[in-house]
């Protein structure tokens, strides 16, 4: 079955737990800083900079290679769409080989079959739609199968045409199986509890450097629990099961198809 999230809830409400996180952190971190300076004085106070360094380096290391698979994942979906076009376009031009009578009935259930996968994407955000045109689709897979059946089995039809036809309609199917269970590819939840576990530390040891600073700059403190945040949420939102609608390029020869059949 189709899994999707909505990125606008689900990645409005991380982003805006993790903003909230990392300037409490902030908070705390100064908060523990100025302790230990009232407890043991400016000289009592551990220089923490070197293992700030490594955390944020850890953290920058992460979401770029969170990023980096995030966008090969991307590229492969736009590949399969690519896959499930041509496939279609294959199987439809076959239908050229079956008798006649049968042609057109068949024809008819690849235009409503294309309609059903574009609209999978195009109705998107609206989850429920999207999940009822892949209903849709999926029923009218067993319908296309039934009639090429019966085609390929009309006497006056070549003995050849249903290792042709057949085929091609069933590689159609696989590749769209294929996109929908990309949708369920994505790294572990580990790695998302890493990435916003050492966002929130880098930020506790980064207001523990600043306890010996007069002022407290909320400018430069806010910006950068904004840029965290959304870096975070950006490259863990970035993934398949986000399913945004592939690129009109990507679908040229199906829609073209399908305005060719209309």
């Amino acid at each position: 079955m189709l899994e999707l999230i909505n990125p606008v809830v689900i990645g409005g409400g991380v982003a805006v737990a993790i903003f909230f996180g990392i300037l409490l952190c902030l908070i705390v971190g100064r908060w523990l800083g100025q302790r230990a300076m009232a407890r043991d004085g400016a000289a009592g106070v551990p220089n923490v900079g070197s293992l700030e360094a490594a955390v944020f380096a850890l953290l920058g290391l992460l979401i770029a290679f969170t990023f980096s698979g995030a966008l090969q994942r991307f590229d492969l979906r736009r590949a399969q769409a690519v896959d499930e076009a041509n496939a279609v376009g294959s199987a439809y031009l076959r239908i050229d080989l079956l008798p006649a009578s049968a042609q057109p009935a068949l024809r008819e259930s690849f235009h409503n079959y294309i309609d059903a996968r574009i609209a999978t994407y195009s109705r998107l955000p609206d989850i429920e739609m999207a999940k009822r045109e892949l209903a849709r689709s999926n029923h009218l897979q067993g319908e296309i199968w039934s009639q090429a059946v019966a085609a390929v089995r009309i006497p006056e039809g070549r003995s050849e045409t249903e290792l042709l036809v057949m085929p091609a309609i069933n590689q159609m199917f696989d590749l769209a199986t294929v996109r929908v269970t990309a949708t369920q590819i994505h790294p572990p939840l580990v790695i998302y509890v890493m990435l916003i576990g050492l966002a929130l530390a880098a930020a506790l040891l980064a207001g523990y450097q600043t306890a010996g600073e007069k002022g407290y700059d909320w400018v430069h403190k806010i910006g950068f629990a904004a840029i965290v945040a959304f870096s975070c949420v950006a490259s863990a939102l970035v993934r398949p099961n986000t399913m945004p609608e592939p690129p009109r390029t990507c679908c040229h020869s199906a829609t073209t198809m399908t305005h060719e059949m209309k």
